[in-house]
């Protein structure tokens, strides 16, 4: 069974009404991103942070996964299938894929501020002031913000190394170091980017784009690789 890793970003979850940062002007549902997701906010303003990832989690919950999601569940019949996302929602979860790797943390999930090995999950949408650890500290959002080293590039460099075909889904491919992982896919390995606007940056062997949005691309991409499986 051939490795089909898939590099998605904000534009997969976009058509599922959850909002991006980037396409939105430089604000994220009203803020700018150094008031909610960097490590100067958490400092000062706990309550903001969290109320602003309290907003986000409400949202994904209401938020339902859309073809795009869907039919890269689907490919799990023909093909060792990993997802490698950008995204902190669980749509690709909920659309039933079963091999996930978030780089940029979970959004259903605390962790502690004193020993980053703690996490929780959280049920329901809220994360609140005085709620802490079996260690006493109040518990952060598990989220990569904006400053921060993202634990999980090296496990995803692996993965794309392994690859046979490599998918590049929703994703504008100027956030590192996950647009770096495309360079860790061997020459051989089939290369799809399916996403509206065609990145000029990308620059790789046996590349195809589909300028489509996510789920209208993730249809056409499927019909693509129905031909190379005959």
């Amino acid at each position: 069974m051939k490795k089909l890793v898939a590099l998605t970003g904000a534009g997969i979850s976009a058509e599922s009404g959850l909002a991006t940062f980037r396409g939105s002007g430089g604000l994220w549902e009203g803020y700018k991103v150094e008031e909610v997701a960097t490590p100067e906010a958490w400092k000062n303003n706990q309550q903001l942070v969290l109320e602003f990832y309290n907003q986000r989690r409400k949202a994904a919950l209401h938020a339902k996964p859309n073809p795009g999601h869907k039919i890269l569940a689907e490919l799990q019949t023909d093909f060792d299938v990993t997802v490698i996302t950008q995204n902190v929602d669980d749509l690709h979860e909920r659309a039933g894929s079963t091999n996930v790797v978030h780089l940029h943390g979970n959004l259903f999930e605390s962790r502690s501020t004193l020993d980053p090995s703690l996490v929780y999950k959280i049920n329901g949408w809220q994360l609140n002031p005085g709620d802490r650890c079996e260690r006493g500290s109040q518990l952060r959002p598990n989220i990569v913000w904006f400053g921060e080293m993202v634990p999980m590039i090296e496990v995803a460099a692996k993965i794309a190394a392994t690859a046979d075909i490599f998918l590049v889904v929703g994703t504008s491919m100027v956030v590192y170091p996950a647009a770096g992982l495309i360079d860790y896919v061997r020459d051989e390995a089939k290369k799809f980017v399916i996403d509206p606007k065609k990145p000029e940056i990308i620059h790789a062997s046996n590349l195809e784009f589909i300028t489509e949005k996510a789920s209208v691309g993730m249809a056409r991409l499927n019909e693509r690789l129905k031909e190379i499986l005959e």
